[in-house]
């Protein structure tokens, strides 16, 4: 992990798998299942059976589908209102004095989303497996399907309001030159040769670093910093003073805004609703094209 500026927000399978038995980590597997349809778009469930079906051994799972998000809100996904975040937090054992590592199957992304929310409560203990379980299975190592949890604890929300950005905030963000705004959607959606939000395009102003390029093939490993940093230079990303990050729902653009964290970028927000919110309505600006 030489070159990153900030490689403890990393792990690799080789430091979990002799650290499993550590009395104070908390391994989490964040799966959500998501499928793709041409005539429906995607279709997400929660990852539990595919946990059951085999996690790292002593993982508890957290549920980002349907339960560790706002369920009052009309979008998926959204950040929960945070007396209830600090209430699942807590009773999924996350709280001052254990280490949090966080994986999921498949692209990284659930597991950046959950670092991001900690992150945002000030919860700064907490760490994404390199790789996955992809790379944990790739290289043999153990496996169990018994469901684990931990003891229950007491997480303190320290708030970072700044990490995440409303579509109001993001309407400004759009006349201020010194702010990227990056969509970490495929190319054929940021261009809108194909069309899933409702509209078809981008947030105007935004460029496109797809979240998936930042990730090795097989493994999705994060690549070198030095492969990362030339994936955000034709974007001027790491000079901007501030970067906005979207996707389709707040999900993968947490890729994108993990590593410019990875990398040193300290004012990186997420916009939650992303493209779910903006490419339905009308009255937000969008383009078309590369």
């Amino acid at each position: 992990m030489a070159g990153y500026a900030h490689p403890e927000y990393l792990v690799e399978t080789e430091w979990l798998a002799q650290h499993l038995k550590d009395p104070d980590l908390r391994i989490f597997d964040c799966t959500v299942d998501m499928t793709y349809d041409k005539e429906k778009g995607y279709r997400s469930e929660n990852g539990r059976a595919k946990y059951e079906a085999g996690h790292i051994p002593g993982a508890a799972f957290i549920d980002l589908k349907d339960e560790f998000k706002d369920k009052q809100h009309h979008l998926n996904y959204m950040l929960p209102p945070r007396d209830e975040f600090v209430a699942i937090a807590s009773a999924l054992g996350i709280g001052d004095g254990v280490r949090v590592v966080l994986y999921n199957i498949g692209p990284t992304w659930w597991a950046t989303r959950m670092w991001w929310n900690l992150r945002h409560h000030g919860f700064d203990n907490c760490a994404v497996v390199n790789g996955g379980f992809e790379k944990w299975v790739q290289e043999g190592r153990p496996v169990e399907k018994a469901a684990s949890t931990y003891p229950k604890a007491t997480f303190v929300s320290r708030p970072r309001p700044h990490m995440f950005i409303g579509k109001e905030g993001v309407l400004k963000a759009i006349d201020e030159q010194s702010t990227v705004l990056i969509n970490a959607l495929a190319p054929e959606l940021h261009s809108g040769e194909r069309l899933q939000y409702g509209r078809a395009g981008h947030i105007k102003r935004s460029v496109n670093v797809s979240a998936r390029t930042l990730l090795n093939d097989g493994t999705y490993t994060f690549k070198s910093a030095d492969e990362l940093r030339r994936a955000f230079a034709p974007v001027k990303a790491m000079a901007a003073p501030k970067v906005v990050a979207y996707c389709g729902g707040g999900i993968s653009a947490t890729t994108d805004a993990f590593a410019l964290a990875l990398l040193g970028h300290d004012n990186v927000q997420l916009y939650d609703a992303s493209m779910t919110e903006w490419g339905n309505d009308p009255t937000l600006p969008m383009e078309m094209g590369s």
